[in-house]
């Protein structure tokens, strides 16, 4: 019981990630339009809806290397912050290497952007911490033991506890 409670937990965190890691992400792409003063504010509705757009795209290229980092983390109960931060910047790197062709013929990535990189390795890092405090900091806690109940208490010394012996 305490798996499937734990599975929700994890998805629950990896969702919360990919949001937080799409808002940063077009938070960064947007942020030329954000500093001209000239255009005028941009319409709120438009900007929930490329939000979402980024939610959707993260959560769509993060979910196979994310969900090996959190295997990993979960078999072998690691629980610690860094951890979670150099694989969620594993992760963003991965998802954007991921869109970049490659040449078989060199064995080299072509037409790298290094700002994008740096903006998908930085959100990739920034949703690893946000995944460590909803559910890394319990990491492969769903396997401990529960907990032994008390001791019962004494009995009174006045009652009665097995019948006399003759």
């Amino acid at each position: 019981m305490a798996l499937i409670g734990r599975l929700f937990v994890i998805l629950f965190g990896f969702l919360a990630a990919c949001l937080v890691a799409g808002m940063i992400v077009v938070g960064a792409v947007l942020f030329p339009e954000f500093s001209d003063l000239g255009s005028g504010p941009i319409d709120p509705g438009a900007l929930n809806i490329v939000v979402g757009f980024g939610f959707i795209f993260i959560s769509g290229f993060a979910l196979l290397p994310a969900m090996i980092v959190v295997a990993i983390t979960e078999a072998f109960y690691i629980r610690g912050a860094l951890t979670y931060a150099v694989g969620g910047g594993l992760v963003g790197l991965a998802c954007y290497l991921g869109l970049v062709p490659f040449d078989t013929a060199t064995f080299r990535f072509d037409g790298i952007v290094r700002r994008h990189l740096e903006i998908m390795t930085g959100a990739g890092i920034v949703a690893g911490i946000v995944y460590w405090m909803i559910a890394g900091r319990n990491a492969g806690a769903w396997r401990e033991p529960p907990p032994a109940p008390p001791p019962l208490p004494p009995l009174p010394s006045a009652s009665p506890q097995s019948p006399p012996s003759s």
